[in-house]
């Protein structure tokens, strides 16, 4: 079961905003944080947890220092976009890690991929083995980017009708 955006009230929200930048923030802080006592927030905590409104917790690394710095995006045309095809598609494209992010997209190419490896032969070898190989592939397009300028992974709540 998943919550509607619309349901969630400014304490909610406010405990989203915060646990987007600081993670790992304990009960007692967050509590403080958002202005109210500790059981409420932790029961709010544990109810957005359980609704699928928060989907886990993870660590956000510097692709730097752990030699992926380079950021490929992919158009990627099936020759068959029925529900089977897109399916399989799906299922064999979460399996290639150097995948970071896959979109289906309504316009001229069926999906956007975004590739992260440690450089252009790295990216060359999951283009040539991996991506092109994936289930109905007709053709890709790259683009590779030259900096990343934002790429925090937080993005603010949109305010709710109370706020």
């Amino acid at each position: 079961m998943t919550e509607k955006n619309s349901e969630l009230d400014k304490f909610d929200r406010k405990i989203l905003d915060v646990l987007a930048v600081e993670g790992r923030i304990s009960i007692t802080d967050l509590a403080r944080r958002i202005g109210l006592s500790k059981s409420p927030t932790q029961a709010r905590l544990r109810r957005l947890e359980e609704t699928g409104v928060i989907r886990g917790y993870r660590a956000l690394y510097d692709p730097i220092r752990l030699d992926r710095d380079h950021v490929a995006f992919v158009e990627v045309r099936l020759s068959d976009t029925r529900e089977k095809s897109l399916a399989a598609f799906n299922a064999a494209v979460l399996r290639i890690p150097e995948v970071e992010q896959c979109h289906l997209i309504a316009g001229a190419f069926d999906y956007l991929l975004k590739v992260r490896t440690a450089g252009m032969t790295g990216y060359r070898v999951v283009l040539a083995e991996k991506i092109s190989t994936l289930p109905y592939v007709s053709n890709t397009s790259t683009y590779v980017a030259m900096q990343t300028v934002k790429e925090e992974g937080l993005s603010p709540v949109a305010p709710g009708p109370e706020a």
